[in-house]
């Protein structure tokens, strides 16, 4: 048995509730900008994923017009930081829907470190800083994607494993990165899974249903 809902008679707010419940875990982007007046911004956003490979974009999603947004579109740059189980409660706390002349860095207690190619700057605590320059920012009913070109990444030594040079990557449980639920529910990494991709010439064959 399933139950059957419409997403015109349920409502947006009722449905929003039940897509963040289900589309699980979330990446969260910890979006830092600078508006033109020059007040820094840190704000968590939970609609977040890579949007190209070559050249590398990422993209998030504001969810009506809030100073991420404002302050991409005025300034053409933000630098999306990682959301780490240690700062989880800064994190939290920076979408605190502070006014617009009130930087979240200096509210929260978050260091805020120059960045190598944009304006706005990174967050010092944070292993993983992505700087961004605005690609293009798409607006789609209530909400707006924000797609930005990566130009330069700030990843800490220690989280590598290997040379990143010669295809070295970060470790998860050197990461150790944040994600969305659904209600006020966050989580960690958890478990892990591992498994790699079968080729074609490799198929098995026992994942097919049985025939009659």
């Amino acid at each position: 048995m399933r139950t059957d809902l419409d997403p015109t008679e349920l409502g947006a707010g009722p449905f929003y509730r039940l897509l963040t419940s289900v589309v699980v875990p979330r990446p969260i982007a910890w979006v830092s900008t600078r508006s033109a007046a020059g007040v820094d911004n840190l704000a968590p956003h939970s609609f977040f994923t890579v949007a190209c490979v070559d050249p590398p974009m990422v993209q998030f999603t504001s969810v009506g017009v809030k100073d991420s947004l404002t302050n991409a579109r005025e300034t053409g740059e933000f630098v999306v930081c990682l959301a780490t189980e240690p700062l989880f409660e800064q994190v939290n706390a920076t979408g605190t829907d502070f006014p617009a002349g009130v930087s979240e860095f200096a509210a929260v207690g978050l260091t805020a470190e120059p960045s190598e190619r944009v304006a706005p700057p990174r967050v010092a605590e944070s292993p993983v800083a992505l700087e961004c320059r605005l690609e293009q920012a798409l607006t789609l009913g209530d909400s707006t994607v924000v797609i930005g070109r990566v130009v330069h990444a700030s990843v800490r030594t220690d989280v590598f494993d290997g040379d990143p040079h010669d295809g070295g990557l970060p470790r998860i449980d050197r990461l150790r990165p944040l994600a969305r639920l659904g209600r006020d529910e966050w989580s960690t990494v958890g478990e892990l899974l591992e498994i790699t991709r079968i080729r074609y010439r490799d198929w098995p064959g026992h994942y097919s249903a049985p025939t009659a």
